[in-house]
């Protein structure tokens, strides 16, 4: 049974949620503080958090940095009315999704399962073939993880997913909005900016290789191919 974390200060809130999500085979544990949250973190395992924004202590912003400094754990956050600011914020900080309040538990419930399924590892015994490889990059999709010039980098599952799918084709051209269907679903309503900073956070994260690019008004492509070579596909501004 997945474990979640749920970080609020509401203590009303808790109880009746995790009475819910035990309807879908979730474990909800509650935190009304920072610093109780942080505490469970270190010393439990949790399969994904959800923050709130406003908090005592610090901010759910600076709670997600915090978390994020030595964790890929999946995080959800909760906004204030939906604010836009929040979510890019709370996206530019590496949270995966967000969830605007008053929310209806049940969406929240859906969030959280496709952050979850993309944490998956494919079955024991996944062909080798599964990995793609490229001049210093490798993406291994049965393990999730993602190696640069030999080292493990530490990607959340949104930047994961995006790299796999600009990974699959490589020199293909993907619009911000093929990319927001791809990792979001067209029932989410994502922010295209949203596509740029989850570009930029795989771009500092992959450096010092230079193997995303932007092509103006069109969308990014991973130019390198499994030869080696880096491709000359176009010029274009970063993100």
């Amino acid at each position: 049974m997945p474990r979640i974390l749920l970080i609020d200060d509401d203590a009303q809130l808790g109880p009746p949620l995790a009475a819910y999500f035990a309807r879908f085979n979730f474990k909800l544990d509650c935190a009304l503080k920072p610093s109780d949250g942080l505490a469970r973190l270190q010393r439990e395992r949790y399969d994904a958090a959800i923050l709130d924004v406003m908090l005592p202590e610090m901010d759910g912003f600076a709670l997600c940095r915090a978390i994020r400094k030595d964790s890929d754990l999946p995080i959800i956050m909760l906004t204030a009315r939906g604010e836009v600011m929040d979510r890019v914020v709370g996206l530019e900080l590496g949270a995966d999704d967000y969830v605007p309040k008053p929310f209806e538990p049940r969406e929240l419930v859906a969030r959280l399962q496709t952050v979850l399924r993309r944490r998956v590892v494919s079955a024991p015994g996944a062909a080798a073939s599964d990995a793609l490889v490229f001049d210093g990059l490798r993406v291994d999709v049965p393990t999730r993880t993602v190696t640069r010039q030999g080292e493990v980098v530490s990607l959340t599952s949104t930047e994961f997913d995006l790299l796999h799918l600009l990974a699959q084709e490589p020199g293909k051209v993907f619009s911000r909005d093929d990319i927001l269907n791809h990792l979001r679903g067209r029932e989410v309503d994502m922010l295209t900016r949203a596509v740029d900073i989850v570009i930029s956070r795989l771009r500092k994260k992959l450096e010092p290789l230079d193997c995303i690019k932007t092509l103006r008004n069109a969308g990014y492509t991973l130019a390198v191919n499994k030869a080696g070579n880096v491709g000359n596909v176009g010029s274009g501004g970063s993100a």
